[in-house]
């Protein structure tokens, strides 16, 4: 019996170890999914651990891309030290006061794991990070005149989700850009005349909405350029009509006095023209009738010529 209850406490006393390992193994491998928006900043934390006897903090950052960095802190030493970090990768505040890491301005190429390893008097602790990186995208919607509409979603990571009011049957296109943005294309067309995209993406807190306007706007609006353009047709054709008009009546009223002394200038320049040859054959007259009378006159037998 007593090498039983022996045996019992050897098997407790192992599973309680074995508990143990297990419990501060998970503390101390535990990784944190952590997503920023591109261009944001972040603060990484090493936990709750004592900074009692703290010995050593070390950052080891493992980007998916570009080469990996570290910054250590000795406190015995109270030296930092810095291996391939980026400008924007650094100390929260001061090691002394904060083992924070901040990471400003955050980039795509941010991408990766973060793990912050402390060592004090109870032992080595590692707290892991996986940093991703959001890159909300750009919303935009073309409406054809046939009735087709195409949402597009450009360069966003991840990809957006595209849907419609109303529901209906799109065809969806992936493009796919190196440096991990995704472009989304949603080409609807519904029978409907009025539809609006709406578009999802982790980065942002609501879905954002465009519509395509109703046809009936269109026609209408179509419809009032047409009769406007009409109707500033017939007004141009009209005040040329007019222009003619008033210039026909100056010129008619501007005719008449300038026609009418003409004539008159015309007949008296014939009149002074004949009054010299009408005196010139009175005077002719005259002369033949005195030549005339007197010959007459004189070949009158003498008898005669006393009677006259």
């Amino acid at each position: 019996m007593k090498a039983k209850a022996d045996m019992n406490c050897v098997g407790k006393t192992f599973c309680a170890f074995v508990l143990l390992t297990v419990a501060v193994t998970m503390v101390t491998m535990a990784n944190i999914r952590v997503s920023k928006i591109a261009g944001s900043s972040v603060n990484l934390t090493c936990g709750d651990v004592s900074r009692v006897d703290l010995i050593l903090v070390i950052w080891k950052i493992r980007p998916s891309t570009g080469n990996h960095c570290t910054l250590a802190y000795r406190t015995d030493l109270n030296k930092t030290d810095r291996r391939n970090c980026s400008e924007r990768m650094d100390w929260k505040s001061s090691p002394e006061t904060d083992s924070a890491l901040q990471i400003r301005q955050v980039r795509l190429t941010d991408e990766g794991r973060y793990s912050c390893e402390t060592s004090n008097s109870v032992g080595t602790f590692n707290q892991t990070y996986t940093l991703t990186v959001l890159v909300p995208p750009e919303v935009n919607l073309t409406c054809h005149r046939n009735g087709t509409a195409v949402c597009q979603a450009a360069a966003g990571k991840p990809a957006a989700q595209i849907s419609w009011d109303p529901n209906g049957d799109p065809r969806t296109e992936l493009d796919n850009h190196t440096d991990g943005t995704v472009t989304v294309l949603s080409i609807y067309s519904p029978k409907e005349t009025s539809i609006t995209c709406l578009v999802s993406h982790p980065a942002w807190n609501m879905s954002q909405s465009k519509e395509c306007p109703s046809d009936n706007g269109n026609m209408f609006l179509q419809y009032l350029a047409i009769s406007a353009g009409l109707l500033g047709i017939l007004f141009i054709l009209a005040l040329i009509f007019l222009c003619k008009v008033h210039r026909g009546r100056i010129w008619y009223k501007s005719k008449i006095p300038e026609t009418a002394p003409t004539h008159n200038v015309q007949d008296s320049n014939e009149q002074q023209e004949l009054e010299p040859y009408a005196s010139y054959v009175q005077k002719e007259n005259v002369i033949y009738n005195t030549v005339y009378e007197v010959t007459v006159t004189e070949d009158l037998p003498p008898r005669l010529q006393s009677v006259t």
